[in-house]
């Protein structure tokens, strides 16, 4: 049997090489780290989580990241296992220690019988054998290059931005208390998984002064700032107007200081646990291209964390996509090289979810080819299939940009069963639609 080569260990690469590897097809997955370093990784793991800990909802009755969740897990997705093994206390969200999570992975896929490795980079996009290029918003310049020529378009760039972590025990808790927004979830432990840090007006007010004033990271000549706006610096934020904070990551709803009850905030900074000890927290939404010294100083700032100690601050790099709807055919494989496959967030979607969701389809539709056979993606009511049919023909290629799975990419409810409901319930309409295609579609399969 033939074998399939895999570009990139992320989030896409890992799941990839994990489903078809089930299928029966021997993988080879290349990963150039730790050999050569990126920017935001620390390791060599697969799988790494460099931005945000957290896989976002988990609901998949009414939120379409958590209908991604349940149709990864109905198909046996290795990322969801090992995310719901290693998962913290997050409110309503799937939120993991991220070390703990790299690690599950890769000891899985080490082990597999029919997953090897090599550590070489790939630097040309490969003319022979089943290959998928998932090498993620950090592409090798070489690799990046390659695609550039054959593709004869200019490679999207925007950037992302990375969030500080903090040593919980630098917190002082005497000013921040422990609550879920709302105080959502099953248990104590739940309700309680995150840190609050209260802001009055004035203190809200000489934050965003001191945030607007900050030494910024400069731009190399020829790039631009296109950022994906769900992954915004909290100063590129603050530029927007000097309440958008307050109305986004600094949001005080659904919040009750434990300490003066009596108080209603003006803004609140949240961090959410980091890893299972509870020694790590990160700051929520505090993507940022301050140069660290300002960071410090500025962070410093928000109350509870004036004597902080920070065990990672935040960064910005480049992220590298490709426009999918001229370029990929509708089972994700180059049009003009059918040999080879995109998966992640090269391809235009945008999160830890959604890029190991396309990394699952193309593995099985890698593994279907190799096997003789045709697979094509799950129907467009899906969340996975909704997805595909975005980057591969249902966004607008002029205007493509990095999208996150939502309802709005899904085709609408007829009105028997949409109607005039309220949201909620026209959500769950979506969800039990999209599960009864999907088991459809793994049926198939089997």
């Amino acid at each position: 049997m033939e074998t399939l080569h895999i570009i990139g260990g992320g989030m896409a690469g890992s799941e990839a090489a994990w489903q078809a590897a089930q299928a029966g097809v021997p993988v080879v997955l290349h990963e150039m780290r730790p050999k050569v370093e990126t920017f935001a990784h620390r390791t060599g793991d697969f799988a790494e989580m460099v931005c945000s800990n957290s896989f976002r909802s988990d609901d998949d009755e009414r939120n379409a990241v958590g209908l991604l969740h349940w149709e990864m897990r109905a198909a046996s997705g290795l990322l969801m296992e090992m995310a719901t093994r290693h998962r913290l206390p997050a409110g309503g969200a799937l939120a993991v220690d991220r070390d703990a999570f790299s690690g599950a992975v890769t000891a899985a896929l080490r082990a597999h019988p029919l997953i090897s490795f090599s550590t070489e980079e790939v630097t040309a996009l490969p003319e022979h054998g089943h290959w998928i290029v998932a090498t993620g918003p950090l592409t090798s310049g070489a690799l990046a290059e390659s695609i550039r020529a054959h593709t004869g378009a200019e490679s999207l760039a925007f950037f992302d931005a990375i969030a500080p972590i903090v040593y919980a025990e630098t917190i002082n808790m005497d000013i921040a208390w422990k609550q879920s927004r709302y105080d959502k979830g099953e248990t104590l432990e739940e309700q309680t998984a995150y840190i609050n840090c209260p802001m009055t007006k004035p203190q809200y007010e000489a934050f965003i002064d001191a945030l607007l004033a900050a030494e910024k990271t400069e731009f190399h000549e020829g790039e631009t700032a296109g950022y994906f706006d769900g992954c915004l610096p909290i100063e590129v934020m603050a530029e927007r107007g000097r309440e958008t904070l307050r109305h986004g990551p600094m949001k005080p709803v659904g919040l009750t200081n434990a300490h003066k009850p009596e108080e209603k905030a003006y803004a609140v900074v949240q961090l959410r646990r980091d890893n299972a000890l509870g020694t790590l927290y990160n700051i929520v939404g505090f993507q940022t291209k301050m140069k660290y010294g300002a960071q410090t100083s500025v962070f410093k700032m928000i109350p509870g964390l004036e004597e902080a100690s920070f065990a990672r601050l935040g960064g910005i790099h480049r992220n590298t996509f490709i426009n999918s709807p001229t370029l990929l055919d509708t089972r994700m494989r180059l049009k003009s090289r059918p040999n080879i496959r995109f998966a992640g967030q090269i391809t235009g979607v945008e999160g830890y979810v959604e890029s190991a969701a396309m990394g699952l389809l193309a593995g099985r539709m890698a593994a279907a080819e190799i096997k003789g056979g045709d697979l094509p993606p799950p129907g467009y009511e899906t969340a996975m299939g909704s997805l595909v049919n975005h980057i591969t023909g249902g966004a607008e290629a002029k205007t493509f940009q990095p999208m996150n799975v939502n309802f709005g990419l899904f085709p609408p409810l007829d009105a028997a069963r949409g109607g005039r409901k309220g949201r909620k319930d026209r959500y769950k309409g979506y969800t039990d639609r999209a599960k009864e295609t999907f088991n459809q579609w793994l049926a198939e399969q089997s």
